[in-house]
């Protein structure tokens, strides 16, 4: 094997295979070079590009499940890493033992892998046995009547203008709460894009607002899309005129940059931002003062879910859908969304004259 770094020379007197460790302990690559110390070295700069990558959500997410699985190896003289594939089943196994929710054991299962992955083990850990038991679990969980992993229910047309009805458009927090369930449903938005709108992100044109998400879920590239939303009838949901209004308040605060939805103090003062959490808090305070049926199981998800379901009730395609509210094209979650207005839009018993 030749270096072509070396001028056509062999590199040693020994031929050695890719990965395997030459006579000095090196190891090769395919082109016959051996790493360094220096192959191996990885910033701090570079390290906290690398966890900035991943949304914080979900790296919030995984380190909790990952430091749960830690410390439960280290309490049953386990390995973590890598972990078997018993101990991943004996794991899963105490989860459903805590009754901990299904959709919360799948995340444990995907983080276990997921660092397997990032430490350098390929040869993840099986989970066919973990898998196995899990099934068996919400089997269990079935039969006895617990329910599912609870979705929150769709914002419809009907509860959208009830809920704005319920806004005070005479304050501050009126109008930026108004606006917030009109988007949210309009562009079928995640609470994350939402509070990472910016001024400069929504344009108003002759058919209506164009707004521009930077990064979402499903762009983990960060190469953004513009969504067009058409002007509005009713003029307490226009997205236009509650858009407006909006701009007037931060346009009169002297704040026309920077985020567009912002923290509101009990005096009416404008803060920098609004946090993501306190999303779910305005939605469901609004569903619950507009007396909107199950209030209390209301999220942000809420308008997202609504925008989906009565666009595909109004006749839009799946496809259209599903672009608009930027899922991957074959999302099984647009389909839920579409099932719950077929099942009755479409229902086997519809007019057999029972």
């Amino acid at each position: 094997m030749t270096d072509n770094g070396h001028h056509g020379k062999p590199l040693t007197g020994q031929v050695v295979r890719v990965g395997e460790q030459g006579p000095e302990g090196a190891i090769t690559t395919a082109g016959g070079r051996r790493y360094t110390a220096a192959d191996h070295v990885l910033s701090d700069q570079a390290r906290s590009r690398i966890a900035d990558g991943v949304p914080a959500n979900t790296r919030r997410a995984y380190e909790r499940q990952w430091n749960d699985f830690s410390t439960w190896c280290a309490e049953h003289g386990r390995v973590k890493l890598p972990a078997t594939g018993n101990t991943m089943a004996e794991y899963v196994e105490t989860l459903c033992a805590a009754e901990r929710a299904p959709a919360s054991i799948e995340q444990a299962i995907a983080c276990v892998r997921t660092m397997h992955r990032l430490a350098g083990h390929h040869n993840q850990p099986p989970t066919d046995a973990a898998r196995l038991a899990l099934r068996s679990y919400k089997r269990a969980r079935a039969e006895a009547g617990t329910r599912g992993q609870r979705e929150a229910p769709p914002v419809g047309i009907d509860a959208l203008r009830a809920m704005v009805s319920a806004c005070d458009l005479n304050t501050r927090t009126g109008l930026r709460d108004r606006l917030l369930l009109v988007l949210g449903l309009a562009l079928m938005g995640r609470r994350s894009e939402l509070v990472a709108l910016t001024c400069d992100d929504v344009r108003q044109v002759p058919d209506g607002l164009e707004v521009t998400i930077r990064t979402s879920k499903t762009d983990k590239d960060s190469r953004g899309e513009t969504i067009a939303i058409p002007r509005g009838s009713h003029p307490l949901t226009d997205p236009v005129a509650v858009w407006s209004d909006w701009v007037g308040v931060l346009t009169e605060a002297g704040q026309t940059s920077g985020r567009l939805l912002r923290r509101i103090d009990r005096h009416g003062n404008l803060g920098p931002r609004l946090g993501a959490d306190a999303v779910n808090v305005i939605v469901r305070d609004l569903a619950v003062r507009a007396a909107v049926p199950g209030a209390d199981t209301f999220t942000a998800h809420s308008l997202r879910a609504g925008g989906a379901t009565v666009a595909y009730a109004a006749g839009v395609p799946v496809s259209v859908i599903a672009k608009h509210g930027r899922w991957a094209p074959a999302s099984p979650v647009v389909l839920r969304y579409i099932r719950a207005v077929d099942r009755w839009r479409d229902n086997a018993m519809r007019g057999v004259g029972l």
